[in-house]
Order: structure tokens, then C-alpha cells, then sequence
């Protein structure tokens, strides 16, 4: 016969009797057999969730950081150069070579990007003259030196829509590089807005 506090055999101990028998386990233990023990449910790892993840704006890379993979070439085309005065083979003065010429292009193309998705926003609302409503910025290249671009897709603030544009511009100085708008040719009278 079993006492009452001990739960009958093949029964599932409680929630209390499984609190009660981390009690033993040393401290550091402790956590990780409670979380064992609690019920798996639905829920995101913590670098998934956007609650946890996304704090304040999202503001885009700079461009400029290509300048580390620069650095990082031409460490690797340095250390080519010593393996070829040591050992004599050619290929590592190639690859040194090679290294180097792209590092240089790493470091050409390292623009500063100094309009962010806001100022091309307001750039683009500025250029086209109407009050926007929704908007979408897409960070574009340009040229052979991958010269950064914004590209700013804007719909009219009136419900729904009735102009929309597309307005370029460039991400170092902000000079608009073409703007395009026409009247929203879109049916949204399935919707119930007309």
C-alpha cells in the first residue's frame, strides 16, 4: 500500500511530485531538468521571434563594410606572397596577384551609403509632389563600381490609390536619378473601394 503523498504504481507523478524530485539535483541541474519536465509546446526559437529579435528600426548595412573583405584579401594574398618566397612555386605569386586585384576592387566599391531608406522617403515624397501613402525602398546597384541606389515605390495617401511612382535616387549624395508616376491603373472595385 502506498502512502498518499506517493503516487500509486504506473501512475504519472504531478506537477508537484516532479517539482519535489529536482530538489536533490544539484543547483546548475535544477534549470535544465524543470525545463525537461515542462510541456513542449508551439513556440519559436528565441532568434526567430520577432519580439525578441527586432529592437527598434531596421536600418540597412552600409555598403562601406566591403572594405573588410578587402582587408581580409589582402591578409590572405600577404601570407601567398611568404608562402611563395619560401617555397618557390609560382601559384602562390598568381593567387597573391589575383588577391590583390580583388581587394582593390573590394575597396573601390565600399560607397558610403549615406541616404537611408528615410531620407530616400522623403526624397521620393519631395520629387513626385503628391502626399504617399504606402511606400516600398529597395537598395539597388549601379556601374561597375556597384554605386549604391535607392528605388522608391510610392502610392498616392487617398483610399484607395489613385496615382503611383517609382522614383530613383542615388545612396551616397541623394541626387534623384529618374521619376516615373502615372495614374494607378489598378481595379480595386472588387474590394469595395472605388
Amino acid at each position: 500500500m502506498t502512502s498518499p503523498s506517493e503516487p500509486e504504481s504506473g501512475a504519472e507523478p504531478t506537477s508537484d511530485a516532479a517539482a519535489e524530485s529536482h530538489v536533490d539535483l544539484p543547483l546548475e541541474h535544477q534549470a535544465e531538468a524543470a525545463a525537461a519536465s515542462a510541456p513542449v509546446g508551439d513556440t519559436l526559437p528565441e532568434d526567430l521571434d520577432l519580439n525578441v529579435a527586432l529592437v527598434g528600426p531596421y536600418t540597412f548595412p552600409d555598403v562601406k563594410r566591403r572594405r573588410i573583405a578587402g582587408y581580409v584579401y589582402l591578409a590572405v594574398a600577404a601570407l601567398s606572397l611568404i608562402a611563395w618566397r619560401a617555397w618557390d612555386q609560382w601559384g602562390f605569386l598568381l593567387g597573391a596577384i589575383l588577391l590583390v586585384v580583388v581587394a582593390a576592387y573590394q575597396f573601390l566599391c565600399a560607397w558610403p551609403l549615406k541616404i537611408d531608406q528615410t531620407e530616400a522617403l522623403a526624397v521620393a515624397s519631395r520629387t513626385v509632389g503628391f502626399p504617399i501613402g504606402h511606400s516600398s525602398a529597395q537598395l539597388a546597384w549601379r556601374g561597375l563600381r556597384s554605386r549604391p541606389s535607392w528605388r522608391v515605390l510610392i502610392y498616392s495617401a487617398d483610399e484607395p490609390p489613385s496615382v503611383r511612382g517609382l522614383v530613383e535616387l542615388d545612396g551616397v549624395d541623394g541626387t534623384v536619378l529618374g521619376e516615373y508616376t502615372e495614374h494607378n491603373p489598378e481595379d480595386w472595385s472588387k474590394f469595395g473601394l472605388t
